[in-house]
């Protein structure tokens, strides 16, 4: 049989084994050579898992579901480098499972947000986001001052987290509920907050 343009489109089975085999040799190219691209897998410099507070911070990052309006990916652009920091590079989500990358911005991209507010900025911004952001659509998320973050759960979080690659030790998986002590879910939500993206905060 010979192959011509006319004779593939007509044979539904031909062009659906072929567009297959070619969306898979597309794919194999783009996707092996990143396994032996150290720079995807090597933590960049001064990178640290997160402590149990601000794990249980960025536990409650997504289950609130701020990813849906906040990415944590600044893209390459001038436009974005000059407004929310250095680009974002791929040895710095190396402890991330899973990763908040994306393009939605609803709200600003937070990956440089570490230490650009005080503690306090960010517990009112989250009790009643008007109070600092006259214009803002977010809600508030004042409840989360109320609730005691989850001590009990973390230890096991950071047990599954070991599994899959992040260097925890046995001391700091035993010590990990007494850190949580005392704390809210909004301490350790802001916690997490300000730790972001500090790593490259200087680079240019």
């Amino acid at each position: 049989m010979k192959f011509t343009h006319d004779s593939i489109e007509r044979s539904v089975g031909l062009l659906i084994i072929l567009t297959v085999l070619v969306v898979s040799i597309g794919g194999l190219v783009e996707i092996v050579p990143l396994f032996f691209q150290t720079s995807t897998t090597t933590p960049v410099e001064g990178l640290k898992p997160y402590d149990p507070v601000r794990l249980t911070g960025r536990d409650i990052y997504i289950r609130e579901g701020c990813f849906l309006c906040h990415s944590q990916m600044i893209r390459p652009f001038r436009a974005e480098t000059e407004r929310y920091g250095p680009y974002s590079v791929a040895g710095e989500f190396v402890y991330d499972h899973p990763f908040q990358w994306g393009s939605k911005r609803t709200g600003p991209d937070l990956h440089r947000v570490g230490g650009r507010y005080s503690d306090e900025w960010h517990r009112v911004h989250l009790s009643n986001p008007r109070d600092v952001v006259p214009d803002s659509n977010m809600p508030a998320f004042a409840w989360l001052a109320k609730n005691p973050a989850d001590a009990a759960g973390v230890a096991a979080k950071m047990r599954a987290l070991r599994k899959v690659g992040v260097p925890y030790t046995d001391e700091e998986i035993a010590g990990a509920s007494k850190q949580l002590e005392g704390k809210s879910e909004m301490d350790a939500l802001i916690a997490y907050l300000q730790g972001m993206g500090l790593e490259r905060k200087g680079a240019k």
